[in-house]
């Protein structure tokens, strides 16, 4: 891992996934880009000079805006220890961020989430759900703040399908990055019951593919997928979730039934998607 891309709109969301990036990138002696978008009225801003000291007054103000705010977080101690690159651009946040992080080749995109608890409250109609369905590169969301970010217990939930063995391969390397014992998780319930045998052989085919020592294989059973994923992940007290996700099918073909609202109030852990190749 070589460069951590974090949008940043100066929300306090947005400086918690700084944190957790900073964090990651002192692990993995990273770089950490720090890209704020300036989404401005498009009658502010002069296409012909973008970027550049000939925009109008209004436009230049808001970039000194961003710039002061900039110099403010870089100062803030989890930062001392990291490369920081900052970058201030004109475009619409979801395209902004795909765009950097291709030209960038970001190794992983860290991005804070506000306001949901569920899975599907914290990435439907959001540009945190737009960049988990575009990007090609792994994405971990952030909630809450962490004071000090590590990775015990890192749960992948999956169905263990084929398709999705050469993306393993990235969730093992994450998690060797804390030395992290992944829980390999198979949900059933009762509009996707699998076999127990069946789950067990599929679920030993992710293991010896990548010949990981370090681990649990966990069939649980739950009224929803979602449900049994946050259940046992705070059974086992897990700092973090991966899953996979299908590119634009996104998250939601991973969910079946509706979210309960009875765990709208849960606290949710950081969460990081591959997407299958």
């Amino acid at each position: 891992m070589k460069k951590i891309l974090v949008p940043i709109d100066f929300s306090s969301q947005a400086e918690y996934a700084a944190k957790v990036a900073a964090k990651i990138a002192e692990e993995t002696k990273s770089e950490l880009h720090l890209l704020h978008m300036l989404e401005l009225p498009t009658e502010v801003i002069d296409p012909s000079n973008f970027g550049t000291e000939n925009n109008s007054p209004s436009t230049l103000l808001y970039m000194k805006r961003a710039q002061e705010k900039f110099e403010k977080l870089t100062k803030r101690y989890f930062l001392r220890n990291v490369k920081v690159v900052k970058s201030v651009f004109f475009h619409e946040t979801f395209d902004g961020i795909i765009k950097e992080s291709q030209k960038q080749n970001a190794d992983l995109i860290v991005m804070g989430s506000q306001g949901a608890s569920g899975f599907e409250e914290m990435f439907v109609g959001s540009n945190t759900e737009k960049v988990v369905r575009h990007s090609d590169v792994p994405v971990l969301v952030v909630k809450n703040e962490i004071d000090d970010f590590k990775i015990d217990n890192m749960v992948f939930a999956s169905n263990f399908d084929k398709d999705g063995l050469q993306t393993f391969q990235n969730v093992v390397s994450f998690a060797k990055i804390f030395n992290a014992k992944i829980h390999l998780l198979k949900v059933n319930t009762a509009q996707s019951f699998e076999p127990t045998i069946k789950s067990q052989l599929k679920i030993k085919e992710y293991i010896d593919s990548s010949n990981i020592e370090n681990h649990t294989i966990n069939i649980h059973n739950d009224v929803t997928v979602e449900m049994g994923i946050l259940n046992f992940s705070e059974y086992i007290e897990a700092d973090v979730i991966a899953l996979n996700t299908h590119g634009r099918r996104g998250l939601m073909s991973f969910f079946s039934g509706s979210v309960s609202k009875d765990i709208s109030n849960h606290s949710v852990l950081p969460v990081i998607t591959f997407k299958l190749k």
